[in-house]
This record gives structure tokens, C-alpha cells and sequence, in this order.
């Protein structure tokens, strides 16, 4: 897309030509059911060995998350309220956390999407 169409569509799209603006991620709209939250972590790190959490901060896509990570590399992610509540929630869990901006991804994870890709 050249300079001129993007101004041009920039134009029309700030005139109501059909396209919508995405409200804010941590915007008053967000809802996050905290106890499904907590009740889905919980689940996976008592199912599984190994687990680590890592908080992931908030994008312009989605919101602050917190996803953990077993000894083999499978993960689970979901959103939570904020960073601090992704640090409670793995401390109540009793699991190591991590903040990824840190540490960043472990090695074991690429490897195990890797392995569901490949199947």
C-alpha cells in the first residue's frame, strides 16, 4: 500500500467510511472472570509436573496475561486483571513466576509447538 492510499483510507475511515476503531484492551468494556481464571490455572498446574508461570504484559491486541508452562513445555494462557494479580495468582498457586520481558520464553515450549505442529 503506497503513502496516498493509506491517507486515503485513513481519510474515510475517520469519516465513517465502514471501518470501526478497536476500544482500548484495558478499557472499562474488559471483563475477565477471575474465579474461571484461577479455576483453569489450577486445574492445569495440579495436572501437571514442573509448572512455571510468566506474566505477560499487555498489548495493543490483548490484554496483561499470564501463561504457564510445564516440564515438557505444554502451555496454557489467559488474561488477568493486571501484572501484580498475574504475580498473586502464581504465588497462590505455589509455582515459580516470572516476568517473560525478563527471562523471556523457555526453549521447552517452541519445542513442544513444534512438536504439535509436526503432529
Amino acid at each position: 500500500m503506497g503513502w496516498w492510499s493509506r491517507r486515503r483510507a485513513r481519510r474515510t475511515a475517520d469519516a465513517g467510511g465502514g471501518h470501526h476503531r478497536r476500544r482500548p484492551v484495558d478499557g472499562p468494556d474488559m471483563s475477565i472472570d477471575v474465579a474461571k481464571v484461577r479455576t483453569h490455572l489450577e486445574s492445569f498446574a495440579q495436572s501437571r509436573r514442573g509448572v512455571e508461570a510468566y506474566v505477560e504484559p499487555p498489548t495493543n491486541v490483548s490484554a496483561t496475561t499470564v501463561i504457564l508452562i510445564a516440564h515438557d513445555g505444554e502451555w496454557t494462557r489467559r488474561a488477568v486483571p493486571s501484572r501484580d494479580a498475574g504475580f498473586e495468582l502464581g504465588r497462590a498457586l505455589g509455582i515459580p513466576v516470572y516476568d517473560v520481558h525478563q527471562t523471556g520464553y523457555p526453549s521447552r515450549m517452541r519445542e513442544w509447538n513444534s512438536r504439535q505442529r509436526k503432529g
